[in-house]
C-alpha cells in the first residue's frame, strides 16, 4: 500500500449520508417523545411531516415528490405517510414500504422511488426494489401507481 494512501483518513460516510443519519435520529427522538410515558405510539400526523419535507425540496424534486405523494395516496390509501431518513416515505404497520429520494438528497443524477422488504413485489428469485426517475410522464405515473398498489398489497 502506498504511503499516501495509508495516511489518508476516510470515515466511510459522505456529508449527505451523515446528514440523513442525523435526520433519522431526530425522527426516532420525535417518535419517542410522541409515545410519552405510556410507551404506545400516539396517532401521528405523518402527512404533515411529509408535506413539510416535500415543501423544503428544491425543484424538480419537489414537483416529482408532490406527484408521487398524490399517486401513493390514491393507489394505496392504507399506507401511512411518514418521514424516513428525511425523505417522504409510506408505511404499513410502522414499517416503510416505499420512499422517494430526491436527486438532491445525495447529489445523484436522478431521483429514486424505492421499496423496502415489506413491499409485496416478490417475483420469483429476483426483482427490482428501486427505480430511477428523471421525469414523470403519464406512462411513468401509471407504472408507479401499479407498483405502489402491488407493494401495499392492494392487488392480487
Amino acid at each position: 500500500m502506498a504511503e499516501s494512501t495509508r495516511n489518508k483518513s476516510y470515515d466511510g460516510f459522505t456529508e449527505e449520508e451523515r446528514a440523513a443519519m442525523k435526520e433519522r435520529a431526530q425522527e426516532l427522538k420525535s417518535g419517542a417523545k410522541r409515545r410519552g410515558s405510556t410507551g404506545k405510539a400516539a396517532k401521528v400526523d405523518g402527512e404533515s411531516d411529509v408535506l413539510a419535507k416535500i415543501a423544503d425540496l428544491p425543484e424538480p424534486d419537489r414537483g416529482m415528490a408532490e406527484r408521487i405523494h398524490a399517486i401513493v395516496k390514491e393507489s394505496a390509501p392504507a399506507l401511512e405517510p411518514k418521514t424516513w431518513y428525511g425523505m417522504p416515505a409510506y408505511a404499513r404497520d410502522g414499517k416503510v414500504v416505499c420512499f422517494f429520494q430526491g436527486s438532491g438528497k445525495f447529489k445523484t443524477r436522478y431521483s429514486t422511488l424505492g421499496f423496502n422488504d415489506p413491499a409485496k413485489l416478490d417475483d420469483g428469485d429476483m426483482w427490482p426494489v428501486a427505480y430511477a426517475l428523471t421525469e414523470l410522464t403519464a406512462e411513468v405515473e401509471a407504472r408507479i401507481a401499479e407498483l405502489v398498489s402491488r407493494a401495499a398489497g392492494s392487488q392480487a
